[in-house]
């Protein structure tokens, strides 16, 4: 579908996007058509700019005024570009080298394709092009929205929010859209707002450095000399009472003074520091830039050739005769107001400000979409948190905000994010942020007591409520998982991705509580719950599936988006609730504190799992070979690193040099504790349903087993039929 129109006495731009008539209707039921606008703008040359829509009327737009908006997050859209035959060349003009590479010119049409995927915000088209030896640019600006938030709305408070909490955290660079901002007052100037600043500043500045270059402010400056009587020139009234006084003496020598322009003044000291300075600045900043991937061949050419501009200025002989700038003893008006030293000097102020996100000139890239809403959530549960548990409990921030790339941070994560709340010195809660996990250290979470024995989780928000009820300091662990998307809608509320739903059920059944008192480990992840950008009257949403299941299973979610005061709430209550109920409350009713049980339907990744059995942890092997176990203990390996526990339906039993003579139905699974220094901690499965093989089959790598050796139930039973040993028939 053809949504917009551009005639420029150059060529003509059509915009399409194939799935248009879907996410506008998906836009509209999560954010209302009202709310579907944005700004336009366009560089000189353009005859008429027309949006289509979907009944094919046409709307004209005019340049600076509010339309509905036409780009989306996660929308592709192919763009032409026909142009007129007095152009020979044309090519896109994206700081990104993966977005020019995806158009390309041929017999006058430039022709490609945008995917904004989770970036919102401002952004342009840029097209480069030539005519005869001129090379030409057309830009064309509007803003990129969200199909699940209010950009207007929502999105601003979300940046406002986190810059309030962590200054810098919404920033990031190479994106393809961007935020205005403006100058401020306070706090300092980061590297990526003072290059955002220059990049709106350079040409400006530049042309000014220039202009004084051609036309400085200088000052005049007495020469002292001593000529004869017959070289002066003019006669003060000390000359003329000197020249009666040695009218006889044709040597003599009289003292004159000569006034003579000079470029050393303070303001011109002041330009040859500046100058050095930015350069400086420029240069190492764009190596590191450079070293960015996807960076775009065009981008690093303006680069190079800016340093050199840079560079050139500062070699002019003009600054032969300048002196060492030390300092202004007083105001200079020159500075203020005169041609071309104003400009340097504002530009030098302004690259020494710091900045506030208040729409503005200047440009700031953001972080997407996605990562912003996780980010936000994080603090609004550590707000919650406080706020339920009052003004005098004392807040023990360990943020630590972790640099990534040149200029951008990321929000410390595990121990790096902790936030302890505290009164009279007795812990009451601690949230942490995105624990994160290595393969080498699989069984921490970067939280104290909380060990993952199977596979690496990573739930974004883990929130631990500190009990003294039942037994000092027990832990309550709570799961939050953010997830920006949005499944549908159903009876007028929005829905949580499902999937989303069954990884929180996988991330609360994976990991366990370590009681160091007594060295066991328990089930006190009471639940896990996601966090999703959805609307609906709060009413309707507590009737919702997803909402009442977090009072069957402890499994649920939570619509939560800015300015949603309503279903805010219900996470309020929630909260409140956790942090006012007695342990033994909670325990009673959580699921996972019984253990952990398999669902009756069988997962598409069901594995079959051949082991080798430890005769150290399982006392009668022969029970468990012949099909009358009901437990089986894993050895001392374990599983193999990369297969979830909940995927083992079936386990195949063998000792080593033996053959597989079947399998058992796996009903549950859990952690049992063994006396083994090194091992202690062992994965015990109840077993069910032996099911013999008409014939055993061999299995000829039996020192893999230790862990388990996985298998998928084709690959199970092709092994089996290759590996068949066939009994003899009995003599007669």
């Amino acid at each position: 579908m053809e949504l917009l129109t551009i005639k420029h006495k150059d060529f003509t731009m059509s915009i399409e996007c194939g799935k248009f008539g879907a996410i506008w209707q998906k836009a509209m039921r999560n954010v209302g058509e009202e709310n579907l606008t944005s700004t336009y703008s366009w560089s000189e040359g353009v005859v008429s700019v027309v949006r289509i829509d979907e009944e094919g009327n046409e709307h004209e737009i005019t340049c600076g005024e509010v339309d509905f908006a036409v780009f989306f997050d996660n929308a592709e859209y192919p763009i032409w570009v026909e142009f007129e035959k007095h152009v020979k060349n044309a090519r896109f003009g994206s700081i990104l080298q993966n977005d020019n590479d995806n158009f390309s010119f041929r017999k006058g049409i430039l022709a490609g394709f945008l995917n904004y995927g989770n970036e919102i915000g401002k952004s342009e088209i840029i097209i480069d092009y030539n005519v005869g030896d001129e090379v030409r640019h057309f830009t064309f600006c509007f803003e990129v929205l969200s199909t699940k938030l209010n950009y207007h709305e929502h999105w601003k408070k979300i940046i406002e929010d986190i810059e309030s909490e962590y200054r810098m955290l919404s920033l990031d660079y190479m994106k393809r859209t961007f935020h205005g901002f403006s100058q401020d007052t306070n706090g300092d100037t980061p590297e990526l707002v003072w290059w955002s600043v220059f990049s709106g500043e350079q040409k400006k500045f530049i042309k000014a450095v220039k202009s004084i270059i051609d036309r400085p402010r200088h000052r005049l400056h007495g020469i002292e000399s001593y000529v004869r009587a017959d070289k002066l020139t003019s006669f003060s009234s000390s000359i003329e009472n000197e020249l009666s006084e040695h009218r006889k003496e044709h040597a003599h020598l009289y003292r004159v003074e000569r006034q003579v322009q000079s470029n050393d003044t303070q303001e011109n000291r002041f330009l040859k520091y500046a100058l050095g300075q930015i350069t400086s600045k420029y240069e190492y900043l764009k190596k590191h830039i450079e070293t960015i991937k996807g960076a775009s061949d065009s981008f690093k050419s303006e680069m190079d050739f800016m340093l050199s501009t840079l560079k050139h200025l500062g070699r002019n002989p003009f600054f032969r005769t300048v002196g060492h700038f030390k300092g202004f003893n007083q105001e200079s008006l020159v500075l203020q107001k005169a041609t071309g030293y104003s400009q340097v000097y504002r530009t030098w102020n302004l690259l020494r400000r710091a900045y506030s996100l208040n729409d503005g000139i200047y440009r700031l890239q953001t972080k997407d979409i996605a990562t912003l809403y996780e980010i936000w959530c994080f603090i609004e549960v550590s707000h919650i948190v406080k706020e339920l548990l009052g003004i005098d409990v004392d807040v023990d921030h360990r943020n630590r905000m972790e640099m990534n790339g040149i200029f951008t941070w990321e929000l410390g994560k595990g121990e790096h994010s902790r936030i302890l709340f505290k009164k009279d010195d007795i812990e009451l809660a601690e949230l942490v942020y995105n624990p994160k996990h290595t393969e080498e250290e699989n069984d921490s979470i970067s939280m104290e007591n909380l060990v993952v024995p199977t596979v690496a989780q990573k739930p974004d928000i883990v929130l631990q409520l500190t009990k003294h009820d039942l037994q000092r300091d027990m832990k309550m662990t709570y799961l939050f998982d953010a997830k920006y998307r949005i499944d549908g809608k159903i009876n007028g509320v929005d829905t949580p991705p499902e999937d989303a739903i069954n990884q929180i059920h996988r991330y609360r059944d994976a990991i366990y509580y370590k009681d160091h008192s007594s060295a066991e480990l328990k089930k006190e992840i009471i639940g896990g719950y996601i966090l999703f950008p959805g609307d609906g009257q709060k009413s309707d949403v507590e009737v919702s599936k997803f909402y009442k299941t977090i009072g069957q299973v402890n499994i649920g979610a939570f619509p939560l988006r800015p300015k949603d005061i309503e279903n805010r709430d219900l996470l309020v209550k929630f909260i409140e609730t956790l942090i006012g109920r007695a342990s033994t409350e909670i325990l009673d009713e959580s699921i996972p504190q019984k253990g952990l049980y398999y669902t009756t339907e069988e997962p598409k990744d069901a594995i079959y799992m051949i082991l080798t059995i430890d005769n150290e942890v399982n006392t009668d092997i022969d029970a468990v070979l012949c099909g009358r176990a009901s437990t089986i203990v894993m050895g001392k390996k374990g599983i193999e690193e990369t297969k979830d526990i909940q995927t083992v339906r079936y386990i195949a039993p063998i000792t080593f040099g033996s053959y597989i003579t079947g399998y058992y139905k796996v009903t549950r699974a859990n952690l049992k504790r063994v006396d083994d220094e090194k091992y202690p901690i062992r994965i015990q499965f109840d077993v069910a349903d032996w099911h013999p093989l008409e014939n055993p089959a061999k299995f000829g790598m039996p020192k893999w087993a230790l862990r388990g050796v996985c298998k998928t139930k084709e690959e199970f039973f092709a092994h089996c039929r290759e590996q068949e040993i066939i009994k003899k028939q009995p003599e007669i």
